[in-house]
């Protein structure tokens, strides 16, 4: 026998080989659910302190070149899902010392991109800023706000990364209260360089990028020194190979990010062209207020994945069907909630963004009397995107993400403004929303001998 596997036959039991039930399940992936809603509130407060302190114009500059955020957020959940799946199978099968070389191959990738991202978007910053559509009027702002971001490139996509790799460690706890503190530490930045020293829209930008450093440097640290943990820094190996391996099953989050980029460019334009810069603010609204309502799905998902990794790759078929069913459950349930509380509280998330009776917030009410009707159906369509990552299967992954928040969207953006106007452009992600559940409901039936969930 050799020495590593002597080690792995002695390592600790690790928490994602439970037998779980619902409230174990829930309680496992709590920590990564509070986790996502803070990171959608401190986002939330990051556009509440630019709206007011700085203007509505401000808060259509972030939305403006939030597609560069959105390749940023994607390449580090690409390489945290993919990577995720990895790692959790190969730690079913008691394979540390490779789960541990896999960890720092998605570690170091996701730094040279970061940094690969750094050097080429400050270069060319303005030509950028341009490309995304900003006029004369914003273009400061973009610009002010973009330049500090892309400094911190590397920060954001490696917290990305953490917050996943924490739960296949089997420390939800711990990424949890990382974000928290990041969190507070954004909305203690906010106010002192926004409201406190009048640095405008880029105390902003810079308040978000020193906020990622807390969660990079707990994570270094943690996969470091910490004790009783199977999940430790290894020299990489694989290589290229490996690491396509992992890009591809964790593209659905890729692609999802970057139709993200293209669908907000396009919500932009449409709105810009109807409405003007307040119909940019209204959007911006709508598009904030969307992540912070869907970080429940998230947050979920997110947690109970490494969960059925590990039970696909230790041959838990019983197990997995369990688990499964839990989810759609508790799905199910969350998504009646949201929509409830998306519908009655609208105009009071409205108002927190823009004054009420002004023209910006007018819109944005309107909106919320369509909009949250897509959240009877994403739900189930993020876990289903997220389901199939953790069984590294890339292929449906990615086609659900795709047609999710691009296919349908775009067709939905492009065709029902032409009819609807303003009503159009608000009920684009309902239509998109309810398009891919009937798909992945499809998907879902038709591999459910193969994977055995069901």
């Amino acid at each position: 026998m050799s020495i590593s596997e002597k080690r792995d036959r002695q390592a600790p039991v690790h928490p994602l080989a439970q037998d779980f039930s619902a409230p174990s399940l829930l309680k496992f992936a709590f920590p990564t659910i509070v986790m996502m809603v803070f990171m959608g509130l401190y986002t939330v407060v990051d556009t509440v302190f630019v709206a007011r302190f700085v203007g509505t114009d401000a808060l259509s500059a972030v939305n403006i070149v939030v597609p560069v955020i959105n390749l940023m957020v994607g390449l580090g959940s690409m390489l945290a899902s993919g990577g995720s799946a990895a790692i959790a199978r190969k730690l079913g099968e008691e394979k540390d010392r490779d789960a541990g070389e896999t960890l720092t191959l998605i570690l170091l990738a996701g730094l040279s991109l970061g940094l690969a991202i750094c050097v080429a978007g400050s270069l060319f910053l303005e030509p950028l800023v341009r490309m995304l559509g900003c006029g004369d009027v914003l273009f400061p702002y973009c610009r002010d706000y973009l330049s500090v971001l892309l400094i911190f490139a590397p920060a954001c996509i490696l917290q990305v990364l953490f917050q996943s790799l924490l739960v296949t460690a089997g420390r939800p706890g711990l990424g949890m209260w990382l974000t928290l503190m990041g969190g507070m530490a954004n909305a203690l930045f906010d106010f002192l360089l926004i409201a406190r020293f009048g640095m405008g829209i880029r105390g902003a930008a810079l308040a978000t990028s020193l906020s990622y450093l807390i969660p990079t440097a707990a994570g270094i640290l943690f996969f470091l020194f910490a004790k009783n943990n199977r999940l430790r820094f290894c020299r990489p190996c694989g290589g290229a190979g490996e690491l396509g391996k992992i890009c591809f099953n964790g593209s659905s989050e890729m692609v999802g990010q970057l139709s993200a980029a293209v669908t907000t460019f396009l919500f932009n334009l449409t709105m810009m062209r109807l409405l003007g810069e307040n119909g940019v603010a209204a959007i911006t609204i709508m598009i904030y207020s969307q992540f912070l309502l869907s970080t429940l799905y998230i947050g979920f998902s997110m947690g109970v994945a490494p969960v059925i990794s590990y039970s696909w790759g230790s041959g838990n078929y019983r197990g997995l069907k369990r688990i499964c069913r839990i989810c759609f459950g508790f799905i199910g349930v969350v998504s009646i909630a949201v929509f409830v509380v998306s519908m009655i509280f609208g105009p009071e998330l409205t108002g927190i963004f823009a004054p009420e009776g002004s023209r910006v917030y007018e819109i944005a009410r309107y909106g919320f009397q369509i909009f949250p009707f897509s959240f009877l159906f994403c739900g189930y369509n993020i876990f289903a995107s997220a389901l199939f990552t953790a069984l590294s299967n890339g292929t449906v992954s990615a086609t659900l993400s795709f047609l999710r928040t691009f296919g349908f969207l775009t067709a939905a953006l492009l065709t029902l403004p032409l009819f609807l106007q303003v009503a159009g452009v608000w009920l684009a992600v309902p239509a998109a929303e309810l398009l891919t559940l009937i798909l992945s409901a499809c998907f879902v039936w038709h591999y459910r001998k193969q994977y055995q969930y069901l």
